[in-house]
Formats: structure tokens, sequence, C-alpha cells
């Protein structure tokens, strides 16, 4: 019965094929249902939105990869430092423990949970600073999903600028892909590409990390999705995909990114909600206060 009203859920995802509401059905199937941890959608995490994100890359080619990315990355690269320092100052004037203020702003300055599971061995986190520093991007991530496409929509951003913002702004690449589809394909695009300039960063920060905390050489995964999204662009590029193989290719990945951010969702729990504390979400919070406008003003007059 289980495994029905999942694959209902999951159908009525795709079928609207809204981000924002498959999120929430996630969530819902979650809570309801009282799912658990080891049931198929919360095994799988991320792996279904990665491949959407690698078969996007083959709708994209390289001059348009290289003609996105060279205006903004050394505004990407000026983000992620001034977002990740912040942070850490933020973390010691409201007083949040250094491990956790570490987590929360690596993964507010590069690429949300996959620079903090990165980093967490490195810095010796503790399993509950991780969760609490997850939790409060999960949250943030979510909120942005649902409401960036609006504020985007109120502001008549056009595609393109709101594809730069949103890979500026949002934390996870999932969520920076699950916002900016919402808003269109082409915003997608532009957000995946852009999105990929931050993600590079989680290399430095490996050597930060340890250079701060232990000054050892400690080698971590690397997000093979991203080298397979770089394989997809070249690909296209070398084969020269036709429309038709290019809009067939647009829609399997949406139907991925719809389910993938369903099983996002489903990985909501209560519990971890209550775990929070107010000084770790009000240093978040903060860093988006000052990246949010900061971003928008610079795709938008820039």
């Amino acid at each position: 019965m289980l495994n029905f009203t999942f694959t209902f859920f999951v159908l009525i995802s795709l079928f609207v094929g809204n981000a924002a509401l498959s999120i929430f059905l996630g969530i819902f199937f979650a809570y309801y249902f009282k799912i658990s941890k080891i049931f198929f959608s919360r095994q799988v995490g991320t792996i279904p939105l990665q491949i959407g994100i690698v078969i996007l890359g083959a709708t994209i080619s390289v001059p348009y990869a290289l003609d996105v990315s060279s205006e903004y990355l050394p505004w990407i690269s000026l983000f992620v430092i001034v977002s990740f320092f912040a942070g850490l100052i933020l973390g010691r004037i409201l007083g949040v423990h250094h491990r956790v203020a570490f987590l929360i702003s690596s993964g507010a300055a590069i690429c949300g949970g996959t620079a903090m599971a990165a980093v967490a061995p490195i810095i010796k986190a503790k399993p509950q600073e991780l969760l609490i520093a997850m939790t409060i991007v999960f949250l943030l991530n979510a909120v942005a999903i649902i409401l960036f496409p609006i504020i985007g929509g109120y502001l008549e951003m056009s595609n393109f600028e709101f594809g730069a913002w949103s890979a500026l702004v949002v934390h996870d690449t999932s969520s920076v892909i699950g916002s900016a589809l919402i808003y269109s394909n082409e915003s997608a695009q532009v957000a995946a590409t852009l999105k990929l300039g931050r993600t590079i960063w989680l290399i430095p920060l490996i050597f930060i990390a340890n250079l701060i905390f232990n000054r050892q050489t400690k080698a971590t995964r690397f997000p093979i999705f991203i080298l397979f999204f770089i394989a997809a662009i070249f690909t296209n590029t070398i084969l020269n995909l036709n429309d038709e193989i290019i809009y067939f290719l647009q829609m399997l990945s949406q139907a991925f990114l719809i389910f993938g951010l369903f099983c996002i969702g489903s990985q909501f729990d209560t519990n971890e909600i209550k775990s929070i504390t107010s000084k770790p979400l009000i240093m978040a919070v903060s860093i988006w206060v000052l990246v949010i406008p900061s971003a928008y003003i610079l795709v938008k007059y820039f």
C-alpha cells in the first residue's frame, strides 16, 4: 500500500511538473505516512537530482557555457569568498560554535550540503553539528524553491537574470536548479552553468579547512556528477544534437529533477527541526540578507 501511495504521489508530481509542489508532496508523504529511514526515497538521496542535472548538461553547448560563465565567473568567486568569511565573522559575533559556523559558511558560500559533507570529517564535526547545519540549509533551500520564483516574477527579472540570481544566492545545486526550473527552462540552463563556478570552489575550501583545523591533507570526494555534467556539455557540442533530441533531453531532465525534489522532500524529519537553536539559524539568514540584494543588483544592473 505504501509503495502504491508513493508511486501515486510521484506521478502527480511528474504530471504537474512544479518543483515547489513536488518538494511539498514529498514532505507531506514523509510526515503523514511516517516512512522509515530505509524507505526508497530516503535511500536514493539526491541521485535523481544529480542525474537530472547531468542530462541538463547535454542540452548546453560549450560556446553557450563559456558565454554565460565568462561574464559572471569573477563575480561568482567574489561572492563565494565574501559569503564564506562573512559567515565566519557573523558566527563569531553571534557566539555560534566554530565548527557549526564553518559548516554553515561553507554550505552558504559554495554548494550547500555537498560542501558541508565534504568538510565535516576534516574539521571533525560531530554528527549533531552536521545535522543542525544540514537542516538549516535544507529549510532555506525549501524557502528558495517556493518564494524566489515569485519574487523574480514580481521584480520582472528576465530568464537569464533569474538563472544567474539563483546560481549566486541559493545553496544546494539541486535547489538552484529547482528554483530556476519553476521560472523557465532557460533559467535552469543558466543557473546550472553558473552554479558550476561556485562548486569548483569546493577544492580550495578543503585546503582551507585543513589549514584552519588540523593542517593535514585529507582526501575528499569532489561531486562526481559535476564532472559528468561537464562531460555532457562537451558531448552535446561534439555531436551537435538537433532540436528534437534537445527537447527530449530537456523533458527527461525535468522528470528526474522533479522526482529528485520529491525525494528531497521525503527526507523531512520534524525531530531534526527541533534540534535547531536560534543562533545558527540567525547566522544563516543573515548571510542571505547580505547576499540576496547584492546578487540582485549585480544581475540587474551590471
